[in-house]
């Protein structure tokens, strides 16, 4: 009994996602600059229609403002933690919650692709901890799409590994 009622919850709950994405696809369509960021952001790997309707509804900045901005907005801009002579540890925080979520699930999958497996692979090697290697790959995505974003085309290229030495950690 209690299984039945289970599944027709989540039938429901099911149709009601496919109708809300129906929906979100015909609104991005319906509008062309809508469409034309979606195309953009949707050539980059790892952004998926799910990350891509996240960049596009909760981050309208984006391709408008600087690298150091975008990343703020985020929320994966290493903020300090210093006072005085004592240099604490960098953690991510603040900014846009769901935009955060969406760019760490996207770096997951774009890790799995050459020129960010590649990266990935550096950083671990190095003794980076895998997490903190992911939201630096989803702050290099980021960076990445703003520019897509502004120059109207995403441009696929190696990138470059990270120099900078501090921990940045999850908060």
């Amino acid at each position: 009994m209690h299984r039945r009622s289970h599944l027709a919850v989540i039938a429901l709950l099911d149709a009601q996602i496919r109708t809300i994405e129906r929906r979100i696809e015909a609104t991005v369509a319906a509008d062309a600059a809508l469409a034309r960021q979606r195309r953009v952001l949707r050539a980059a790997p790892g952004i998926g229609p799910v990350a891509a309707s996240v960049l596009l509804a909760s981050l309208p900045e984006l391709g408008r403002v600087s690298r150091r901005a975008i990343a703020a907005l985020a929320g994966l801009a290493p903020i300090a933690r210093d006072s005085g002579l004592l240099r604490g540890r960098r953690c991510v925080q603040g900014g846009r919650k769901r935009v955060r979520d969406a760019l760490y699930m996207a770096a997951l999958a774009a890790v799995r692709t050459t020129p960010w497996k590649a990266l990935f692979a550096t950083m671990t090697t190095a003794g980076k901890p895998a997490k903190l290697s992911l939201i630096a790959i989803a702050r290099k995505l980021l960076v990445t799409l703003n520019v897509a974003i502004r120059t109207g085309e995403y441009q696929p290229r190696p990138a470059p590994p990270l120099t900078h030495t501090h921990t940045v950690a999850w908060a």
